[in-house]
């Protein structure tokens, strides 16, 4: 019989795999265990109250312990726990949660597919170029375009999308035909005098110098997130995203705006594509979807990616992909309850009000000694921890950012370190007192992190 260990943290240590984890440094250091979760608030196992500084994982729009969400999972579980959507099933809260997602996504999109995380919605997004190509008789057409810091998923497919070393290394991703362009980075990517123009003129031309190298007749699609989350929070250079659309269009290929972090509110409209001024021929949202209460995630399509799709499965008889838990009936009931509360509580316009007052104050910082850029849009933003003439980190890449997060979570903030960049992306609910706490919990770890970074000889 396995020795039952006696605490949670030995047993965490002794019986689980964590992601994104040194597992090793794991057994020395042991887990942060949450017990609770209030609002923008959590609390930890040894009585401890944090703000939530990055929703969890960018996705808990509604914050914690919300009734109606958990009231939404509960009626559902005593009606209808569990059905499926294969071959002509239905159940009322994924058809009346596609329907919303109709109502509130670029007009256009009027096709849902739902999968149970946004690395799956892209794995199928490739699978879905694919498989239309294939249909119109293009075999040759497989190719996808992605960004070097992008971040897609970390599935088979999705992974490969992913721009992130550490998230290929090992793995031997990338494993599907992609190509990896600059990432529209200008503050880090932008050569000596150009200005942000001539960067966006730059990116554009090695776009479509790509297009035509490669064979515009063997490329699917183009997947990008407006505001890039996970590699370094990289808001894009103006002008940027139309004139991607505009040259993927000229050639014939799909458009993907990857919103699993930007939508529902959290670049201060609706969506990501809507704030950069295109509309895609695929959106993907996930996270605040649910607000991450259920794992849940969609892919809305316009109607040439659906006709296309659909004419290969009467060719086929059938469209030979999805999930047992796709469009699961609880995840949709709370999906489309949290996003009814999105809407009645005006949480899209919270975050777009709190905009100047959140980035304004962390842009405060910016002459701080530790602290390189400061980018950011409606209520997410990146501090990049770096020298500001020459752009390099201080010392060991990432270890400044990794410090300044310990010590906000010593001073009660969480957020999370993303390379040499301080991640913060908070609820939609937080106030202008929870965005003033913030900045001051943040100010107190960034100088504390100078003393530290000082006495290791870093400065």
């Amino acid at each position: 019989m396995n020795h039952r260990p006696n605490s949670l943290h030995i047993s965490d240590v002794a019986h689980s795999m964590h992601p994104y984890t040194n597992m090793r440094l794991h057994e020395e250091k042991g887990p942060m265990i949450m017990t609770e979760g209030n609002g923008a608030r959590v609390t930890d196992s040894e009585g401890k109250e944090y703000i939530e500084g990055l929703a969890g994982l960018w996705s808990v729009a509604v914050g914690f312990s919300e009734t109606r969400l958990a009231d939404a999972a509960y009626a559902q579980l005593k009606r209808l726990p569990y059905y499926h959507s294969f071959a002509h099933k239905a159940h009322e809260p994924s058809i009346r949660l596609a329907e919303k997602l109709v109502e509130m996504t670029p007009e256009g999109l009027n096709r849902v597919f739902f999968t149970n995380s946004g690395s799956e919605a892209n794995d199928t997004v490739v699978k879905m170029a694919w498989f239309l190509n294939n249909g119109l008789g293009r075999p040759e057409k497989k190719k996808f375009l992605s960004r070097t810091k992008a971040y897609h998923g970390i599935t088979i497919a999705s992974g490969s999308l992913t721009g992130l070393a550490g998230n290929q290394k090992d793995f031997d991703l990338p494993a599907i035909p992609v190509t990896h362009l600059t990432c529209p980075h200008y503050w880090r990517y932008g050569e000596e005098g150009e200005s942000e123009t001539e960067f966006t003129a730059r990116l554009l031309k090695e776009l479509e110098d790509t297009i035509i190298a490669e064979g515009p007749e063997t490329i699917a699609g183009f997947i990008g997130e407006p505001v890039m989350g996970a590699g370094g929070v990289m808001t894009p250079p103006e002008g940027y995203w139309p004139g991607v659309v505009e040259i993927c269009h000229k050639y014939d290929i799909l458009v993907v705006s990857d919103e699993v972090i930007n939508g529902f509110g959290r670049t201060g409209e609706r969506f990501g594509c809507e704030k950069y001024g295109f509309t895609p021929d695929i959106l993907v949202t996930s996270k605040q979807l649910t607000s991450s209460y259920m794992p849940l995630a969609a892919i809305v399509v316009n109607d040439k990616v659906y006709n296309a799709i659909a004419d290969n499965t009467a060719k086929l008889g059938n469209f030979g992909h999805g999930f047992t838990g796709t469009g699961h009936p609880v995840a949709c009931a709370v999906g489309l309850e949290n996003l009814n509360i999105i809407e009645e509580r005006d949480l899209m316009g919270n975050a777009k009000r709190l905009e100047p007052l959140f980035q304004d104050g962390l842009r405060a910082f910016s002459d701080h000694p530790l602290i390189g850029e400061i980018r950011g849009v409606g209520l997410i933003a990146g501090l990049e921890m770096a020298d500001k003439k020459t752009k390099q980190p201080f010392g060991k890449p990432g270890a400044v950012a990794a410090k300044v997060v310990a010590l906000a979570a010593e001073e009660g903030l969480i957020c999370r370190n993303v390379y040499d960049t301080v991640a913060l992306c908070p609820p939609l609910i937080v106030t202008e007192d929870d965005v003033r706490e913030i900045h001051a919990r943040l100010g107190r770890a960034l100088d504390q992190a100078l003393d530290w970074a000082k006495s290791e000889g870093l400065l």
